[in-house]
């Protein structure tokens, strides 16, 4: 077993002190020592760092790489800034590609739209010959051609299905925006179903980039039957390096019948040749929609809409009825939540889960976590709730100003992703990319809870300043948190003797530098157990 000295580094370890430690010892898949000054006795090989910022490698707490990895074979229209070039991008990739049957992509930016509705006639000038579909950015919206409208006969359907929303032309025809589970499914029962192969690429593909990103282990969020399938696959075909852990998504309408095949595959899991990278310990589950598209649950109703509350994915009561039956399973819990009405309703689930079922290590986790009732603030450190946020969301983008903030007014606007907030109340702050709804790299990310400011450093001053967290907190969020959400702690998330050599080297000292100019730092190497999965 081979004992590497890595020396002449700043070494942050992760503690809550942001005094850099400058050499540490690795033998095998393990660090051995961390200190200054160590000595080159019985070692194999010694690294000079030469003064690069060390630090342990990055976990997504709450992402979709499957869906990521998929986007990536058709046509990519995320970051486009006008219809026109997602139009464009779209007959090339018709045209590149005349034999698929359907053509699926991702994501565009609903905020390019007032109302955020798109026309299925415009996609049509792009491709006509066959369904088109296109996820929006928050993956809760799809917007179609009239191929796909046809084949799914959605202008024989009148009104709107319980969970979700066609919109529609004045004359009451579909337009071609279907906004969440049952509308959007309407169409994708139709699409056939990835091949494994694919399926397998998609994977890698992920895989690759989340290295290039640091990231050696993430949280799949959102598992629907057939894909944990998918992993064991990509496990098996060598081309998934880092540590996953899959959460099934429980679906109000066949959660009770789906039981016994989530506790079948996270058996299967736990007795397969992977289970040290690869766990299934978590239930998924969508309390509420977006604020963008008027669909996350709201205690006091949309200020541009003072009857209307937003749109449950689940019926409290069934909520609360299934986080107890999955709790007494033995699964994790995580909830996505936006709305203050979904956080509440989250909170009360995990509340009766805890008084019903015997005690036990239980971790449950609310994502994104939006807007917070004042009320229910104490209750997170109370139920010993964690918390994942995306940290890309924390400014006052497009998105913010076009599309959610008009929702909500601007008392509710100006509480939004109280990440300072819960830290003081002691509650465990984690960061997800949500990867592909907003990028996974994670120094993208990072600083932007730091400065909470555009790119142009708009506005001043940061938004919803108060909000600001440190450098060592942000990356505390996407480390040692992330760790600790995945029941990872014993081993990665800190630099010290005992856990897995999992570690990052990056070309600057992100504690010294303006946050801004943190994501124009290069991510030197990736270090998984001991080993290098990416050299940048």
């Amino acid at each position: 077993m081979k004992t590497t000295l890595f020396k002449n580094a700043k070494v942050w370890t992760g503690t809550n002190s942001t005094q850099l430690i400058d050499s540490f010892v690795v033998n095998g898949e393990k660090f051995l020592e961390v200190n200054n000054n160590l000595a080159s006795d019985k070692i194999d090989e010694v690294i000079d760092l030469q003064g690069k910022f060390v630090s342990s490698s990055f976990g997504d707490g709450h992402c979709h790489p499957l869906f990521g990895g998929r986007q990536f074979f058709g046509p990519n229209i995320t970051d486009m800034q006008s219809i026109d070039d997602i139009l464009n991008e779209v007959k090339n990739y018709s045209l590149k590609n005349p034999d698929l049957p359907w053509i699926i992509g991702g994501t565009y930016d609903p905020a390019l739209r007032v109302d955020g509705n798109f026309d299925a006639t415009w996609l049509d000038k792009a491709c006509n010959d066959r369904p088109v579909v296109l996820n929006a950015m928050d993956y809760h919206t799809i917007w179609v051609n009239s191929a796909a409208l046809r084949i799914a006969n959605i202008n024989q359907i009148s009104g709107n299905p319980k969970i979700g929303t066609i919109v529609r032309r004045d004359d009451g025809s579909a337009m071609g925006t279907m906004r969440e589970w049952d509308a959007v499914n309407l169409i994708m029962n139709h699409a056939p179903k990835p091949e494994i192969s694919r399926e397998i690429a998609a994977l890698k593909y992920a895989s690759e980039r989340y290295a290039k990103s640091g990231i050696t282990w993430w949280q799949d969020a959102w598992v629907d039957p057939g894909m944990a399938e998918s992993y064991l696959a990509a496990m098996e075909a060598g081309v998934l390096k880092q540590g996953v852990n899959l959460a099934f998504r429980a679906d109000p309408r066949s959660w009770q019948s789906d039981l016994n095949y989530f506790v079948e595959m996270r058996n299967k899991i736990a007795s397969s040749n992977y289970s040290n990278k690869l766990t299934a310990l978590t239930i998924k589950y969508f309390a509420d929609g977006v604020i963008e598209g008027g669909t996350a649950a709201l205690i006091d109703p949309y200020s541009n809409d003072p009857c209307y509350h937003g749109m449950p994915v689940w019926e409290w009561e069934e909520l609360t009825r299934a986080v107890e039956e999955f709790d007494r399973a033995g699964f994790q819990t995580h909830i996505h939540a936006i709305g203050d009405a979904g956080v509440r309703a989250a909170l009360n689930a995990i509340e009766n889960a805890i008084t019903k079922n015997q005690k036990w290590d239980r971790r449950p986790t609310i994502a994104h976590v939006q807007l917070v009732h004042p009320e229910d603030f104490p209750r997170f450190k109370k139920l010993g709730v964690l918390t994942s946020f995306a940290p890309l969301w924390c400014k006052q983008d497009p998105m913010q100003l076009v599309s959610s903030a008009p929702r909500i007014g601007p008392e509710r606007t100006a509480t939004q992703y109280q990440i300072n907030s819960l830290l003081k109340e002691g509650v465990s702050v984690g960061f997800g990319s949500d990867w592909p709804v907003t990028s996974e790299v994670v120094l993208e990310g990072l600083p932007v809870a730091v400065h909470r400011e555009m790119p142009d450093k708009t506005p001043p001053g940061g938004w919803i300043p108060n909000e600001k967290i440190s450098m060592n907190q942000a990356f505390a969020a996407y480390t040692s948190a992330v760790s600790y959400q995945g029941f990872q702690e014993n081993n990665w998330g800190k630099i010290a003797p005992g856990l897995n050599a999992n570690f990052v080297v990056l070309s600057q000292n992100p504690f010294e530098i303006d946050p801004h100019e943190v994501s124009k730092i290069k991510i030197e190497a990736t270090y998984l157990d001991g080993e290098i999965i990416y050299q940048g």
